[in-house]
Formats: C-alpha cells, sequence, structure tokens
C-alpha cells in the first residue's frame, strides 16, 4: 500500500491538500464541534453553517487584503460556470446603466410615460447593436474556452478577442503579445464607449503561460468608474499564491480545487458598485426584448449576494475545507499575508526552472521565459519524444513523484506547483529532473 507520505503528488487539479487540513476535515465530517452531527449534515443556514461561511470569507479577505469596497461570494459550478456567470451579469449591468442614463437624458427633454420606454427601448437597441462589446485576451486554453463560451450565449457579433496569442507565436499559446499590439474595444478617454468588461485568465495552466504583472494598459486613469476598462481575471490557478492589487479589478473568480480546497465552490470577489442597490440588475423581460439571455437564477450575483451565497443549498462541508486551508496560512504569515506564500512558491518555481534549464538538450520548456507561469511548468522531453517522455513519468513515478503527464490537449510533462507542495517536495523533483538529464 502507497502511504501519503510516501508520494509528491504534482496534479494540476483537484491537486493535493495539505494533510493537517484533511485531518481536521475528516474529524468534523463525523462529529462537528460535538454536535453528533458531521460538517455535511448540518444545515447550511444554521448558525454554525453560517459562522463557517462568515470565517472563511474573513480569512481569504485578509489574505488578499480585500477592501471592503468588495463583496466575497461562494458560488457553484466551478469556474467554467464563471465564464457563463460573467456574460450574463456583466452585460446585464452594462445594459441596466445605458438604460439609466437614457432614462435621465430623455426624462430631462421632458418625455414621459409610454413614449419613455418606447424610447428608452429604441435607443437600447441601437447600442447594443453597435456598441456592446466584451473584450477577451485570449493567451491560453481557459481565455479561449471563456470567449468561446461568451460567443455562444450573446453572439459573436458582441465578443471582441483584443489579443490571440497564437497569432504571434506559429499558431500555438506560450507568450503574451506586447501590450502594444492588443486592440481592446476603446474606452470614453480614448474617443471610444468602451466595453461590457476586458477578461483575461492570470494563469493558463494548459499551456503554462502566466500574466507576470497587472497589464499596464487596464490600469485606471483615475476618470468615473464607468468609463475605465472594467477587468475581469480568471484566478483559478494561482489565486493565494501571490500578491494581488484587488482594486484594480471588477472581478475576480478562482475555483477552490488548486490553491485553496476541493472542487465544488468558486470564489467571486466583485465590486459592490456592480450590485444593487449601486447598480440594479436590468430586467429579464428588457434584455429579452434587446436579443439578449437572462441567466440562470444560480448565476445571479445580486441574487447571491442578497442571500449571503446561500440561496440554494451550498456545500459547507467545501467551504470549511478551504477554511483549513487558509486559516493557518492567515496564522503562519501574519502581516506579510499572501506574500509569504508568494515566496515560497517563487522559490519552488526557480529551483525547478533552474534544474530544466541546466540541460537545454534534454528539456524544452514550452512557454517564452517571460510568461513562465510558477504555477504550471510545462516542458517536453527530448523534443516530446513520446518513447522518452514515457520513460521520463515512469522514473519519477517509481521515486513518488505523481501527477506529471501533461494536458490531454498537449502533451508533454506539467508540473503543478501548487501551494500544497512542500519545497522538500519540489526540492526531490528538481534533483530527479538533474539525475536523468546527467543520463
Amino acid at each position: 500500500m502507497v502511504n501519503r507520505e510516501d508520494i509528491v503528488y504534482f496534479g494540476p487539479g483537484p491537486a493535493a491538500l495539505p494533510t493537517a487540513a484533511l485531518e481536521e476535515t475528516s474529524k468534523a465530517i463525523l462529529n462537528y464541534e460535538s454536535t453528533g452531527l458531521g460538517i455535511a449534515e448540518h444545515s447550511h443556514r444554521s448558525t454554525l453553517a453560517n459562522k463557517v461561511l462568515a470565517d472563511t470569507k474573513v480569512a481569504l479577505k485578509t489574505l488578499l487584503d480585500v477592501p471592503d469596497s468588495y463583496e466575497i461570494l461562494f458560488m457553484q459550478a466551478g469556474g467554467t460556470g464563471e465564464f457563463s456567470a460573467v456574460v450574463y451579469n456583466l452585460v446585464a449591468v452594462w445594459v441596466e446603466r445605458r438604460r439609466r442614463k437614457a432614462e435621465k437624458e430623455l426624462s430631462g427633454q421632458g418625455v414621459s410615460g409610454a413614449d419613455l420606454e418606447k424610447r428608452i427601448l429604441e435607443r437600447l437597441k441601437k447600442e447594443t447593436a453597435d456598441e456592446l462589446r466584451c473584450d477577451y485576451l485570449v493567451t491560453g486554453s481557459w481565455s479561449l474556452k471563456a470567449s468561446q463560451e461568451a460567443a455562444r450565449l450573446i453572439g459573436p457579433e458582441y465578443i471582441n478577442v483584443a489579443v490571440d496569442a497564437r497569432e504571434s507565436n506559429g499558431g500555438k499559446f506560450g507568450k503574451i503579445p506586447a501590450e502594444k499590439t492588443w486592440a481592446p474595444t476603446p474606452t470614453k478617454s480614448k474617443g471610444g464607449k468602451g466595453s461590457a468588461f476586458v477578461y483575461y485568465c492570470d494563469n493558463e495552466t494548459v499551456d503554462g503561460v502566466e500574466f507576470p504583472s497587472f497589464p499596464q494598459s487596464l490600469e485606471s486613469l483615475g476618470g468615473d468608474e464607468e468609463d475605465e476598462p472594467l477587468v475581469v481575471a480568471d484566478m483559478s490557478s494561482n489565486i493565494l499564491s501571490r500578491k494581488v492589487d484587488v482594486g484594480k479589478f471588477g472581478l475576480i473568480f478562482a475555483g477552490a480545487q488548486k490553491n485553496v480546497g476541493v472542487t465544488g465552490i468558486t470564489f467571486v470577489i466583485l465590486r459592490k458598485s456592480l450590485l444593487p442597490p449601486l447598480t440594479a440588475s436590468a430586467p429579464a423581460s428588457l434584455l429579452r426584448a434587446l436579443g439578449l439571455p437572462p441567466g440562470p437564477i444560480i448565476f445571479d450575483y445580486p441574487t447571491i449576494a442578497k442571500n449571503n451565497s446561500l440561496y440554494n443549498t451550498l456545500s459547507i462541508l467545501d467551504v470549511y475545507t478551504a477554511g483549513r486551508v487558509m486559516e493557518p496560512m492567515v496564522n503562519k504569515f501574519g502581516e506579510q499575508k499572501v506574500a509569504g506564500m508568494q515566496a515560497i512558491a517563487d522559490r519552488k518555481s526557480k529551483i525547478l526552472y533552474e534544474a530544466l534549464d541546466k540541460f537545454p538538450r534534454v528539456y524544452s520548456v514550452v512557454p517564452d521565459v517571460s510568461v513562465r507561469s510558477r504555477m504550471n511548468l510545462c516542458f517536453r522531453v527530448y523534443a516530446g519524444d513520446a518513447e522518452k517522455e514515457k520513460e521520463w513519468l515512469k522514473g519519477a513515478e517509481e521515486k513518488g513523484l505523481t501527477g506529471l503527464k501533461g494536458h490531454r490537449s498537449v502533451g508533454g510533462i506539467r508540473i503543478s506547483n501548487y501551494n500544497s507542495v512542500p519545497e522538500e517536495g519540489a526540492e526531490k523533483l528538481a534533483k530527479y529532473i538533474e539525475d536523468y538529464g546527467h543520463q
């Protein structure tokens, strides 16, 4: 029998969890706080469950320095569900803001009653056709899927792929083109009308590409929020691995199953200005009149926020597990917060990349050095020789180094260097990389 301590798991997700977190969770599953019921059996509306929810929110907010002007939601359906939820919600926000502006201007001209409603709808139909755009930075497989889902939901005519990284890299992902080559929808300050949002994936797990920092071209110029880029980031695979200036984003989402917990919950951090009462939801009837789809109620951010993420039965077990991962980080790193975890993640990735780079004859790292992911290190052995890669994987597994096969769509080798991978685990793998390279 293989014991937990016999292996180091580098799987891409669901990822390994800290053993201490699993031990606490296993006890809670049987009997939570001496109640005679396990954590998974308690009502999601109970006082105990609400405390779990509140404590987990506090841990996430503390680690990332989430401002008070942001709401934290616990959603379901994973990161892929957010591909859809982002479109449903932020297009509805775009429509409502346009409706509100039209109502104010037309009312000021003395238009009222049924004529006002008719004129608003006519104006919104024209603006939707001419001006509604959702910008996507396509730098890997997941941002590509997100853009495709957006096109499927509302129509490709509303989707602007501001950059497709494959176009400058021989049809493959592996680079992030210079920002001056991007073609986002111009904001008002640049002579345009702006997009409903600008979407990117901060770390692409399949392709090993990570944005080194927040894109400079998306920085706020200090104007009105509605005239600035509303930036959305998928941080499912690098959340809590480095510092994030949350205030630069309209919305951040992250599936829990890589760095925070188990499959089943997704964190959504969004500006309260995108929620009622600051921004009301565009009515479903209005969206339909504009040829736009209203989203399922379970993806509706205002509904989830109003109900403290408990509109339907949320898995409190999954929330509790995430808390068992985050709260020790809060205690361990103190004032460093997530920067403490970043230092560890950076050291581990440095050790691994240095080992790979020592043997260019044997190993070829897939992405450009400027965008190498610290979380997902993708490389080929002997230029992708299938037999050599099988040999390499077999040798790694014999040493207890598991979960290293690349994604089925691209092949090769992938080291998923998530937070639960201990530094000694990264060192053990680096030694195997070097030992194989010397053969």
